[in-house]
């Protein structure tokens, strides 16, 4: 396995920190990953090591905002104007290099989280592109929370400027996900049931951050668009897809948000979506007590869609 990292430039030129771990012949397939909120791309290393090792070329960049994409004026922060369509756009660049570096190769999408939102409208806009979609830890249509979560963090944005760490809505919006494995250890319990994993998430300086006011506005704002009507038909009908969340993850209510957003893929159209739901696990299902078990159920997924090449 050969590991890597590129700065691939951004269609406004900004340089995306991208890693690349590649298997040791021609790829089989090419995986991208889009992390999560919070969080940071190198995360995924040792996911990616077992993909490289069945044959797979992983490309996963920081997004803006995040890890070593970001500055430090700007973490937790993705861009002036049309954030989350703006980071959406930046993963086709991470895609079209990817492709341009295996050409022919089927590019699958891997997103976890608030990375799940944004593989999800790269889905509506891109799906053409991809040989698969793999979702985990997604939520389904917050409702009218998603509306007045954003029009309080707009206020704030005006009121306190738009790089404003808005505790209240970091508050609002993750305040209660412990609230279920009281009694707490730390404040990030919710992510899994592995304490080591845990620790090192809250040792991590690039993880856990409070982010920005005008965050939320452009977070919210594409919880609302991925989840109309339109963006899940939008998705193509033969595009496979798995999703995948812990039986206790708070981001989806409970299984409520994944098992609702695989329905709606289905009655949209989609032929081959795929729900896989861990007992008893939370949130981070890559960094779970049985993160081995999850990750060869994406294998083995894999295995069955994307063909050997000769």
């Amino acid at each position: 396995m050969e590991s890597s990292t590129v700065a691939i430039s951004a269609a406004d030129g900004t340089p995306l920190h991208t890693y690349r771990w590649l298997p040791d012949g021609p790829p089989r397939g090419i995986v991208q990953i889009a992390h999560g909120m919070a969080e940071h791309a190198a995360r995924y290393e040792r996911f990616a090591h077992a993909l490289t090792g069945a044959g797979y070329a992983v490309y996963a960049n920081d997004h803006r905002g995040h890890g070593q994409t970001a500055s430090s004026a700007d973490h937790g922060y993705f861009a002036d104007r049309d954030g989350f369509a703006t980071v959406v756009a930046d993963m086709g660049s991470v895609s079209e290099f990817a492709q341009a570096e295996h050409p022919g190769v089927p590019l699958v999408l891997f997103g976890h989280s608030m990375g799940s939102f944004l593989s999800r409208a790269y889905a509506a806009q891109h799906g053409a592109r991809l040989a698969g979609l793999v979702l985990s830890g997604t939520a389904g249509d917050p409702g009218p929370l998603a509306a007045v979560g954003k029009r309080v963090a707009g206020l704030q944005a005006r009121v306190r400027g738009r790089h404003h760490p808005s505790g209240l809505m970091d508050k609002l919006t993750f305040g209660q996900f412990n609230g279920a494995f009281k009694p707490n250890r730390t404040a990030f319990d919710w992510l899994s049931r592995d304490e080591d994993e845990v620790d090192k998430y809250i040792a991590d300086p690039l993880c856990g951050n409070v982010f920005t006011s005008a965050f939320f506005v452009d977070l919210l704002g594409g919880l609302q668009q991925i989840n109309s009507a339109g963006a899940f038909a939008a998705v193509p009908r033969d595009l496979p897809i798995l999703v995948m969340s812990g039986e206790l993850d708070p981001v989806g209510e409970d299984t409520k948000g994944p098992i609702g957003v695989a329905d709606k893929f289905r009655k949209a159209g989609v032929s081959d979506v795929t729900t896989t739901i861990y007992p008893q696990a939370r949130h981070e299902i890559l960094n779970e007590t049985n993160r081995d078990e999850v990750t060869a159920d994406v294998l083995g997924w894999l295995e069955e869609r994307i063909p050997t090449r000769d």
